[in-house]
This record gives C-alpha cells, structure tokens and sequence, in this order.
C-alpha cells in the first residue's frame, strides 16, 4: 500500500475517533447539567421550606411579645391610677394640716403679744421696785451686788481653807503612817553601814626633813610632781604633814599614793616622780574599775555598759557633805528596790536609777551643767534605758519625772542622805543656808518675821494677819517650799511652816 493511503486512512480514523468522542463529551456534560439543576431545584425547595417556618415562628414570637407588652402596660397604668389617687389624698391632708397651723400660729401671735404686754408691765413693776429697794436700802443696784458677791466670796474662802486644812491633815496623816512604814521596812531590809569618809588629802611625813626634798632645789621636784600629777601640793607648817588640794578627786588620790611611795622610797627627783605617778595612775584606774564592778553587782543591777560602769567608780573617790557616793550610790539602789517592790513597781528600773543617780557628780567637776542632767547626758550616750535616764535627769526636779520608779529613786536619795549620822556640813556652809532661808522667806510680800530651826531644817514664817488670810497662808507656804527646792543645794528636806496669828487687843479704863 502506498503511503498516501495509509496516511489517508489514519486521518479517517483519527477523524471518526474525535467525533465519537466529542458525542460521548456533549452527552456527558448534558447529563451533569440535567442533574445539577435537580439539585438546584431541590435545595431551592428546601430553603423556601425553612424560611416560611422561620416567618411563621417570628410572627408567633412577635404576637406573644406584644401580647405581654400589653399586659404590663395595663398594669402599669393601673399602678400609676392608685398612686395618683393616693397622692391626691395626701394632698388634701396636707391642705388641711397646713390651715390648721396657719390658726395656730395666729393664735400664737395672740398670745405672744398679750405675752409681750405683760413682760413690759412686768418690767416696769420691777423697776418700780428696784428703785423703791435702792431707796430703802440706800444703795445703787451695783454696789448691793458688789457687796453680796464679798460676802459670799469671803464665805467661801473661808469654807475653802478650812476643807483644805481638813483634807491636807487626813491625807498628811495616811501618807506619813504610810511612808513610815515603807521608810522602816526599807531601813530594816537594807541596813547599810554609814561611810563618811572623806578622801584624804594629807599626807603624813615620818619627819620635816622630807619637805626639803620634796620641795627639792630651787623648787624643781614639787614643780615636776604638780606638773604630772595636776594637784597642789601645800607644804606648810603642819608638822610631818603635806597637804594635797585639788577639785578632781582622782587626782587627788593618784598624787596621794605616789608621793607615799615617794616617801617611803627616799629617791626623789623628777624622772622617779613622773614613774611613780604613772603607776599610780594605773593602780587607781585599776581600782576604778574593780570598784565600779563590785558596786554594780552589790546593788544587783546587771548588763551596764564598761564605761558607765568605770565612771561609777569614780565615786569612790567623791564625797557629798561627808558622804561617800559611791557607798550612798549603792545604798540608794537597795532602798528604792524595797520600795518599788513594796509598791508593786519595777525593781530592776529603780536599782538602776538609783545606783546611777548621782553618776554626774564623777565628771560635774570637769563639765558644766547639774550632775543630774550630766548623768543622764552620759548614759543616754552609752545606749541605757530611757525610764532609768528619766530617773537620774528628774532626782531633783530639773525635768518631769515620768514613771514611778524616778519618784522611788528620789525617795530612797532623800532617805540616804537625811539617815542620822550619814552626812555633816561645815559650820559655814550651815549658817551661810539658815541666812539664806530667812531671806528666801523674807522676799515675799506679807511676811513680819521668818526664823530658821532645827539646824536649818525648818523654817517658821509669821505673816501679817490683814495682809494674809488663811488660803493665802497655804499657798505662801507651798510658794516658799517650790522656791527654796529651786535656789538652794542641801542634805535632807526643810520643813516650811507659816504661822498667820490674830490679836484682839482692847484697855479696861
């Protein structure tokens, strides 16, 4: 077969082949679109279906909605019905109470003006009576009240100085049984030995000879003992006998032990003065330390700081009217613990206090300022406790005492030092306070006469009876007590006693 033939007969084939297959295509595709407009319709069908049910149930809700609506716009308005007629009647109610009162109040208004006719006919009858009273009596509406409010003030002073002497002696008498009691029970308890020595200050020579040497050439070794030690050193005429003088106790004793050992050494120039007062330097801070220690754990007040504790020391060598401290800085502690156990107080505070009491008098010598309030500075600064500080600043007053132990303290200071026998004073210092009471008193206005008795413990003021009456007389005597507590230093208490004396003097002729 030739070529073309075959050719020929393949394009035939491939001719009839495509037209067999675009009829099967045509029809396939006729048949899917046959079936999906059935679809089509179906879901149509469907979803006209389902709308008509939701109009329906839509419509069903919105009937019911409105159904409700309507009642409750039913019942409101009948609610609002009966307010309406409710407030309508209160109303009227309101009309009717609000006349009522627009009556009473003109039937008040009557009243108030017959009221105020009556209170001006009242009024002037008063005046015709004040005038017909001032004519009689012969005094001015002024001057009877003046005179009828001096009656009743003189009156009542008087009714008022005799309740104060009468409630002053009852309590005078409970508080001083009371105290009596205390004061012995703490005595009794405690019974400290009285120590009254005075820090020594003269040296005994075991001949005259040794002044020489003392005093060495040209003066050279008593210069170089005063220049290391800080004392003075009196050499007199007091037979075997050298006096030391100085105002810091310390010094005093450190010069005392060395110029002993000077003494009893026999070698004395100035390089054996100046090694022998460092050793005794060191034996008296020794001492200071041990003796602060001992008076700490005598007294039973534990936990002081070293320092406060080294300053307590230094009393040992202080003395206060013959009265060793740091002896009356012991003793005091044990007093005020008795009390402030009797009292139901706190023990530790008031040993504390009163053993710290007086700590100030170690350093006033050196400081300016009391030796409370010196103390108490000291103590603040090393951390103790602020009811203790209260207790040493407030012993004499200088500050409010703010806790009951500070007046424990100052109780047991008083009792310490007012003991028979603890202190003594010089027969200067002594006339030198009775001049100064009787001044003291003298200073005030409608004292005659002021005598001091008792050695200075008491004080007798007579007053004049026209100037002083008898509350008068109370109040000057607690004026001259605050007075002399703030102007004068002195052992004990003074007893402050005014006398206020009428005479009814007349002649038989």
């Amino acid at each position: 077969m030739e070529p073309i033939g075959i050719i020929a007969g393949l394009i035939v084939g491939a001719a009839a082949g495509a037209a067999v297959a675009y009829f099967w295509l045509n029809r396939l595709a006729r048949r899917q679109q046959q079936n999906a407009a059935s679809q089509a319709q179906i879901t149509l069908s469907n979803a006209e279906a389902q709308a008509q049910d939701v109009v329906r149930q839509a419509r069903d809700e919105a009937i019911k909605i409105r159904s409700e609506a309507d009642t409750d716009i039913s019942r409101r308005r009948t609610d609002l019905t009966r307010e309406d007629e409710r407030l309508q009647k209160r109303r009227e109610q309101l009309d009717e109470r609000v006349e009522k009162l627009e009556q009473r109040e003109q039937g008040l208004n009557k009243r108030q003006s017959a009221l105020d006719h009556q209170a001006k006919d009242l009024e002037q009858l008063q005046t015709q009576r004040m005038a017909a009273l001032e004519a009689v009596a012969e005094l001015s509406r002024d001057q009877a009240r003046d005179h009828l409010l001096k009656m009743v003030e003189d009156e009542s002073r008087n009714d008022m100085a005799r309740r104060i002497r009468e409630v002053e002696d009852e309590l005078s008498t409970e508080a001083d049984n009371r105290a009596r009691e205390l004061i012995a029970m703490a005595i009794q308890r405690v019974a400290s030995d009285y120590v009254a020595d005075v820090t020594i200050s003269v040296v005994q020579l075991p001949s005259d000879e040794l002044k020489g040497r003392i005093i060495g050439r040209s003066g050279r070794n008593i210069r170089a003992f005063e220049i290391a030690s800080g004392v003075d050193v009196v050499v007199d005429d007091t037979p075997e006998a050298v006096t030391i003088s100085s105002f810091d106790p310390v010094r005093r004793e450190v010069a005392r032990r060395a110029l002993e050992k000077l003494v009893l050494d026999g070698r004395i120039h100035p390089a054996r003065i100046e090694s022998l007062i460092a050793d005794s330097q060191k034996e008296v801070e020794a001492i200071i330390r041990e003796e602060g220690e001992r008076a700490a754990y005598d007294a039973g007040v534990a936990g002081l700081p070293p320092d406060v504790t080294r300053m307590l020391g230094r009393l040992k060598f202080r003395t206060s009217y013959g009265q060793q401290q740091l002896a009356h800085a012991v003793e005091t502690a044990r007093l005020a613990s008795v009390l402030a156990a009797e009292l139901g107080a706190n023990v530790e505070i008031a040993k504390a206090g009163g053993l710290l009491h007086d700590l100030g008098k170690a350093m006033d010598h050196e400081m300016e300022g009391t030796h409370a309030m010196l103390g108490a500075e000291f103590c603040r600064r090393y951390g103790v406790p602020p009811m203790v500080i209260n207790c040493i600043e407030s012993h004499h007053h200088e500050v409010h005492q703010e806790c009951v132990e500070a007046i424990i303290v100052e109780a047991a200071d008083a009792i310490s030092g007012a003991r028979p026998g603890a202190r003594r004073e010089s027969l200067e210092n002594y006339l030198k306070r009775v001049r100064t009471l009787e001044e003291i008193a003298n200073s005030f206005e409608g004292v005659n006469q002021s005598y001091a008795l008792q050695a200075g413990r008491e004080v007798r003021i007579i007053v004049k009876p026209d100037d002083i009456d008898d509350l008068a007389a109370i109040r000057l005597s607690k004026d001259i007590a605050k007075k002399i507590e703030e102007s004068m230093q002195y052992p004990g208490q003074i007893k402050v006693t005014v006398i206020r004396e009428t005479r009814a003097v007349d002649f038989a002729k």
